[in-house]
């Protein structure tokens, strides 16, 4: 009996070790993503160059304890995420009647998309309830003609909860927020305007 009991008291412990080691573990997300199909068709077949850029500062979002030095990091890396905006961006300028490339020439329209902020934050909590708030940025940059049009787009989240978002809620809600701030982008109609002069 003696034996059981503290049986049951060690794995007792080790569960809780076992969970506050998850909750202090960083998060690399793998975010998807998706512009909508409500566009504003503004294009006749035109060629535009079209550039994706990480603007960020790091690489790094946020801590889910809201602690600067805390190990418990969400960080979307450069090389996950800018392929999926520039897909998506190829994606959106196809809806708007433009053929996207990669390569620039003399006289042709272009589009530079550069992500300028990703930040997750700890908000103030209420009673038994925290809060995440989550800030994207995108900075659109069109060029055609000797004119150029710049617009940024932000998208913000705040989310309560009780207990720490695990690594599909923040990827989820990482996800939803570009893809807002993607759909505040190609949403303005200027950029097109611009472009199919």
């Amino acid at each position: 009996m003696p034996i059981t009991r503290r049986a049951l008291g060690l794995m007792g412990l080790l569960a809780t070790l076992l969970l506050a080691g998850c909750a202090q573990s960083p998060q690399y997300l793998d975010v998807n993503p998706t512009v909508s199909g409500n566009l504003p068709r503004a294009g006749d077949g035109q060629m535009v160059t079209l550039a994706t850029v990480d603007g960020r500062e790091s690489d790094v979002l946020g801590t889910r304890s809201g602690k600067r030095m805390s190990t418990d990091t969400i960080t979307l890396p450069a090389h996950t995420v800018i392929p999926k905006l520039e897909s998506q961006a190829e994606a959106a300028l196809r809806q708007m009647g433009f053929q996207p490339t990669s390569q620039p020439a003399e006289g042709r329209p272009s589009l530079t998309l550069t992500l300028t902020q990703l930040s997750y934050a700890k908000g103030n909590a209420q009673a038994m309830l925290d809060k995440a708030q989550l800030v994207a940025k995108l900075q659109a940059v069109a060029e055609n003609d000797g004119t150029t049009y710049t617009g940024v787009y932000t998208s913000r989240r705040s989310q309560s909860y009780a207990l720490t978002p695990d690594y599909d809620k923040n990827n989820q809600m990482v996800t939803e927020l570009l893809s807002d701030a993607l759909d505040r982008t190609f949403g303005d109609a200027a950029i097109g305007e611009l472009l199919s002069r």
